[in-house]
């Protein structure tokens, strides 16, 4: 049947049915059950309003296949609301004027009920205000309502800082982001729910603020921007303008680094107190390893990029205990991430063999985005190129068991793909919340778990890893599963697989931060002396 003919029956059948058919009256939660012969319609009166919601259902039984249609009041069809349901259906809409009807037909005859389940009006259709998560602030919109200022509650969190730290239920914890003074808004960078949350304004007050439930463990670094432009172009456009007045939290008592030249290139920190320690960072009287700065030209990739190499102290070429770390995004990995300081504390502790690290740089930023993400010609530069190289300059036996893949996001991806594609030159792949969501262009966007796929279906590599997630890098039902998703993904394959892999979740973000502790703790799980 074609669609003009389908709508012109059903039109003939609701004005068969004209307004002079008699209406049987709904109300929220008092169903109507009537008995319907084929093709024979009955009209409900749901007495609503232009402007009214109301949300229903319709149920003809396993056995019924029931259609319900809006009409107005003289038999005109407005929209169809349930196609040939069997058993319950749901179905809501708004009025668009007063007077319109609902219409039931079954193509079997039957019992049908039908019912409202919520009917609003026009000024009913509003936000029930929250109450605020945080006691501080529900106790500060108090005084405001009463005529009060926060100008008291200011000075005090001046004097203690921010975000606010305040206990929440079942040993979470209440974490609360403060800004003053805005005029337009203030989004959160960095916050805990992994996106650039807008925080809100509190009532009567030029107080701005946005409240998390967080486990007792998070560590997190984070930036507030007042102000963010509104501006036309792409919606990528105006989500990066937050970069334009991201700043540190003036209230803040933690900043990173803390030799940033300005605000802007400073971030704040949170480590509560049930944090994971990362007790490598303060290297103490342990004595420094050596760095040295060259450069690679690959006749594979067409560029050329910088190298750091470290030596731990004493270093001997000839021990057979020595580890050969590679590590990606090389530079953020000796400032952010101070591994060289951090090497030297574990290798003096004893709790980690004589390590030489590789800090391999990006050739530039585009660089990164196309190399990194599952690129066979960097993977065979790793392994053709860059490591014989770093094997002639040290002296190192090379020992696949022995020799280390690591890096975070697009590195943590890269870890997992170059240790895939050369399992016989790295036998150890560290993936700090490694960008598993991505697929190859081309590929199916609904598969985005290409790399644990590989692994699914090949044979069992000789390759062990240490795979981190955090957990605020969760996915979206619009961009699909995350960080997070994928790592645990991919942990099940190879565990699924019988590979060698540790797994631990961190209560973070995709956060430097976190990944200073998370690198540590994978070296340890590889090869911590115990």
């Amino acid at each position: 049947m074609s669609l003009s003919r389908s709508s012109a029956l059903v039109a003939a059948m609701l004005t068969v049915a004209g307004p002079a058919a008699a209406l049987t009256k709904l109300a929220p939660d008092r169903p109507q059950t009537v008995a319907l012969k084929q093709a024979a319609p009955e009209r409900f009166d749901p007495q609503a309003r232009a402007g009214d919601y109301l949300a229903g259902f319709v149920d003809g039984g396993p056995a019924g296949s029931v259609t319900v249609d809006l009409a107005d009041a003289d038999g005109g069809p407005v929209r169809r609301l349930v196609t040939a349901g069997r058993g319950r259906s749901e179905f809501r809409f708004v009025a668009e004027k007063a007077g319109q009807v609902l219409q039931v037909t079954t193509a079997t005859p039957g019992s049908v009920t039908l019912g409202l389940s919520q009917h609003l009006a026009r000024e009913q259709q509003k936000l029930t205000p929250q109450p605020p998560l945080s006691p501080a602030i529900a106790r500060l919109s108090a005084e405001i309502a009463a005529g009060g200022t926060a100008d008291a509650f200011w000075k005090e969190t001046e004097r203690t800082g921010a975000p606010l730290v305040e206990p929440g239920p079942d040993g979470k914890t209440t974490l609360t982001f403060l800004y003053r003074g805005a005029r337009r808004n203030v989004r959160i960078f960095g916050a805990p729910s992994g996106d650039h949350d807008e925080m809100q304004r509190l009532p009567g007050s030029d107080v701005w603020y946005r409240s998390y439930l967080v486990p007792a463990e998070t560590r997190l670094s984070y930036k507030l921007a007042p102000d963010v432009p509104d501006l036309p172009g792409s919606a990528r456009e105006r989500r990066i303008a937050i970069l334009a007045t991201a700043q540190a939290d003036p209230l803040n008592r933690h900043p990173w680094p803390g030799d940033a030249p300005d605000r802007f290139n400073r971030e704040s920190t949170v480590v509560l107190q049930a944090a994971p320690a990362q007790p490598w960072l303060d290297r103490g009287q342990a004595p420094g390893g050596t760095t040295t700065d060259g450069s690679i030209a690959s006749s594979r990739l067409g560029n050329s990029r910088q190298i750091t190499v470290y030596r731990p102290p004493g270093f001997d070429a000839s021990r057979p205990d020595n580890l050969l770390l590679f590590v990606f995004d090389g530079p953020e990995y000796q400032s952010k991430v101070p591994t060289p300081r951090m090497l030297d504390a574990m290798i003096a502790a004893g709790v980690l063999p004589p390590t030489v690290a590789v800090f391999v740089a990006n050739a530039d930023r585009d660089a990164r985005a196309r190399e990194l993400p599952g690129n066979p010609a960097f993977a065979d530069f790793m392994a053709e190129e860059l490591l014989p190289r770093v094997l002639a300059e040290t002296g190192l036996k090379h020992d696949a068991a022995r020799t280390i893949l690591a890096g975070s996001s697009f590195g943590g991806l890269a870890a997992a793909t170059v240790a895939f594609r050369h399992p016989a030159r790295f036998g150890n792949a560290i993936s700090l919340s490694g960008s598993f969501w991505w697929h190859p262009p081309g590929s199916d966007p609904a598969s985005p778990n290409h790399v644990a796929a590989l692994f699914a279906r090949s044979p069992r590599l000789p390759v062990r890893f240490f795979l981190s997630a955090g957990l605020f890098e969760t996915g979206s039902p619009s961009h699909g599963d995350g960080i997070l998703e994928t790592s645990r993904h991919l942990r099940d394959v190879l565990v699924a697989r019988d590979y060698d892999v540790t797994y631990r979740d961190y209560a973070g973000g995709h956060d430097y931060l976190v990944w200073r502790g998370a690198l540590a703790d994978g070296l340890l799980a590889l090869f911590g002396r115990r």
